[in-house]
């Protein structure tokens, strides 16, 4: 129920559709009711029981309504039979049930119809809002999540969603109705054989909530292994070449296998809780319909109660189709729970809090004037973790370059990834033109500052449109300029369809030199006054490099920059370079006076000659 009440602000701004399920519904029972009701004076002409009445009754009030009812339906019945016989008046009562069961279908056809703009509503609402969540989240929920997982809670959870909650939203709306209307029409028959519905439905209730106890712990560990497969597929993917490589495709195999018997094992479970469900209601239902018809069989025989034959035959009737509701509900309950499970894995994201968001009164930065200042900066990713940053502190002034080097591990992309608020600083502070950026809008802030880093994120889709993302009314000359600073045209015009050539997933279809360009004439495009640059060539060959390097200067020129690289011919022309081991800053200034000081980046040089 906990999750019933959070899906229901999702069903608000289709009211409307729920609203016409409902009185669809109600039209949905009555006309039930009455298609099998219709029965009842034709059994009474069959059996020759049919009750006469020959005075026109009279209406006495709402307290005297189903008796005023029953008169006038046999009043109609005996003046057919008088004036058309028996076969006229037969003939007229089946007409009439054909029509009460086209409407009855009619309604049930109508009340699903409404439901379905309902259900697709919450599903695309709940899908975009827990897409829209995913990509706002801070960089740091990512490190501890499968993609996968991720993947699943979006596809496999919300369609688990829509195929048990929504789709018992009508029958939990419907069958009370039915079952109730049903019930009360059963109890004016005959309250004695009703007495005998009461005692099942506690009964049943117990058996059921005992079997369904279970049945959400295992559904959660199914919907979990689900996201581990998709996880494990996803990582199959990107590595194959190194499964290939290292020949270790049988332990890949043999992993995936087993992962996808424990999920057997676990849907195994579940659908057998499931499928208990029907065949106990419906066992119950039949224990008890032959009790009725033994008892009741002993009241009209016996002569010991009022009850006609005709009568006894609609109660059958009634109790029957009351079964089918009480099953439908018995369904409902164990799709709930099992569609909790999915529900729980939802909310989680939708519910996760994020720890990078915009103050109130943010600020909103359009120009970059002065300076970046990092003020004694401390980091670390976990509270009871080691600190990666400690107390850092440089300045790098307006159309400056500083050059973050170091062994792995000392901070580097740390700290490229603290200037744009990836992540917030542990302590100390981070200005831009003397304004603290947690003081600044996180959109605002970004659209200063333009990142090529060592793996190029490029996207299925034309390398236009790969160029252009974030930018607007941009023109094709424009698009081209950046591309011939990026050293990209040439390439790009020998593809085979130019700027509208797809270039694959993560754009496969290039090479790493390629799609590094692509990147540079991206950032171009963006025209961002801060750049940083986090080893953007050391996964390239020579040539590319050579490239590559010639397109970055071309891009930091008149732009400050934060460069993380190891290699000399990306670092020597800095403005000042900053040694860092550890998380701590070492030594700190231009090229030459720290290899005239022969510390550690002399140390770093020479490494690298050597290399």
């Amino acid at each position: 129920m906990i999750y019933v009440k959070k899906l229901f602000r999702y069903i608000s701004p289709y009211t409307r559709y729920g609203v016409l399920n409902i009185i669809f519904n109600l039209l949905y029972v009555l006309f039930s009711l009455f298609s099998i009701s219709v029965l009842m004076p034709v059994m009474g002409i069959l059996f020759k029981t049919q009750e006469s009445v020959f005075v026109k009754p009279i209406y006495h009030g709402i307290g005297s309504a189903s008796e005023y009812a029953t008169k006038s339906l046999n009043y109609y019945i005996t003046m057919q039979m008088e004036q058309h016989g028996p076969m006229q008046a037969l003939a007229i009562i089946s007409v009439a049930g054909a029509v009460m069961f086209l409407f009855k279908n009619l309604f049930r056809f109508l009340a699903v119809y409404e439901l379905s703009f309902l259900r697709t509503g919450i599903i695309k609402d709940l899908r975009d809002e827990l897409h829209h969540k995913v990509i706002n989240l801070h960089t740091g929920f990512f490190s501890n999540q499968r993609k996968g997982d991720i993947m699943a809670r979006i596809t496999t959870d919300i369609n688990e969603i829509q195929g048990t909650f929504l789709n018992s939203i009508e029958q939990l709306i419907r069958e009370p109705f039915m079952i109730v209307s049903t019930l009360t029409l059963m109890i004016y028959l005959s309250p004695e054989l009703t007495v005998f519905v009461f005692v099942l439905l506690p009964v049943s209730g117990f058996l059921i909530s005992s079997i369904g106890s279970s049945l959400k712990k295992k559904s959660a560990v199914a919907q979990k292994l689900n996201g581990y497969i998709l996880s494990l597929v996803e990582e199959h993917i990107n590595g194959i070449r190194v499964i290939k490589a290292f020949t270790v495709e049988k332990n890949i195999e043999e992993k995936f296998e087993n992962t996808t018997t424990e999920y057997r094992t676990a849907m195994i479970s579940v659908l057998n809780r499931n499928a208990m469900a029907s065949p106990i209601s419906e066992f119950l239902g039949s224990l008890v319909i032959f009790t009725i018809v033994g008892y009741g069989g002993y009241l009209v025989l016996g002569g010991e109660s009022d009850l006609k034959p005709q009568e006894f035959f609609v109660y059958i009737g009634l109790f029957y189709q009351i079964l089918n509701p009480a099953k439908a509900l018995t369904s409902a309950y164990y799709n709930m729970l099992k569609g909790s499970a999915s529900a729980e894995r939802i909310f989680e994201i939708l519910e996760t809090k994020n720890e990078i968001t915009d103050k109130d009164n943010a600020k909103e930065i359009k120009l970059f004037e002065e300076d970046i200042k990092l003020n004694n900066i401390t980091f670390k990713y976990e509270e009871n973790e080691n600190y990666v940053v400690k107390d850092v502190s440089f300045k790098v002034s307006k159309g400056k370059s500083v050059a973050l080097v170091g062994q792995s591990g000392s901070g580097k992309t740390t700290i490229a990834n603290l200037i744009p608020r990836f992540y917030d600083t542990t302590g100390g502070e981070i200005l831009i033109d003397g304004v603290n950026i947690k003081d600044v809008s996180k959109k605002s802030l970004r659209s200063l500052i333009g990142i090529v880093t060592q793996e190029s994120i490029l996207f299925n889709d034309s390398i236009s449109s790969n160029l252009t993302l974030g930018v607007d009314n941009v023109s094709e000359e424009e698009i081209i300029k950046a591309a011939k600073i990026a050293n990209a045209h040439e390439f790009i015009t020998n593809l085979p369809n130019g700027y509208d050539t797809n270039i694959g997933d993560g754009g496969n279809k290039l090479s790493g030199g390629q799609k590094q360009r692509l990147s540079i004439a991206r950032a171009i495009l963006n025209n961002p006054p801060i750049l940083i640059l986090d080893e953007a060539t050391s996964a390239l060959d020579t040539e590319s490099e050579k490239l590559v390097q010639q397109a970055l200067g071309n891009l930091m020129e008149n732009r400050t920059s934060i460069i993380i690289a190891h290699r000399l011919s990306t670092i020597k022309n800095a403005d000042s370079i900053i040694v860092m081991k550890q998380g701590e800053i070492l030594e700190q200034g231009n090229h030459e006076n720290l290899l005239n000081k022969k510390g550690e980046y002399y140390k770093l040089i020479q490494m690298q000659s050597f290399e």
